[in-house]
């Protein structure tokens, strides 16, 4: 998965970090967003096929995320999302995913798309 990202103009670096459990981290290229801004995101996957991907934006004046998960929790259903631009625990929405982990890595990066032309939009 990791090569697939870094084969790709949007990303940096794709690297397996061991630290806090084995996940692997997307650092997304600068010269893909309009403004000074480091953006990256986290996929962590289980045997069982529960997930967590983290994106997050770090701005000179903060931070903006979001988290798409697969787990059981107390919150939500066991699929749920952590919107923008905190991604609380408390806002959770409850979601459905797809069961192949590429139609996952999908959804998100065609959200992450959007999100991206949103800023350029903005500018």
């Amino acid at each position: 998965m990791g090569s697939r990202f870094a084969g790709s103009r949007t990303v940096e670096s794709a690297t397996i970090v061991e630290e806090g459990g084995f996940h692997l981290r997307v650092e997304l290229s600068g010269d893909y967003y309009p403004n000074e801004v480091s953006a990256r995101f986290e996929i962590r996957w289980y045997r069982n096929d529960d997930f967590s991907v983290h994106y997050q934006e770090v701005w000179r004046d903060g931070a903006w995320q979001c988290r798409w998960d697969r787990h059981p929790n107390v919150h939500n259903s066991r699929d749920h999302f952590h919107p923008p631009p905190t991604a609380g625990r408390i806002d959770a929405e409850d979601g459905r995913w797809p069961d192949d982990h590429r139609d996952v890595c999908r959804l998100v990066l065609d959200s992450l798309e959007e999100r991206v032309e949103t800023l350029w939009d903005r500018r």
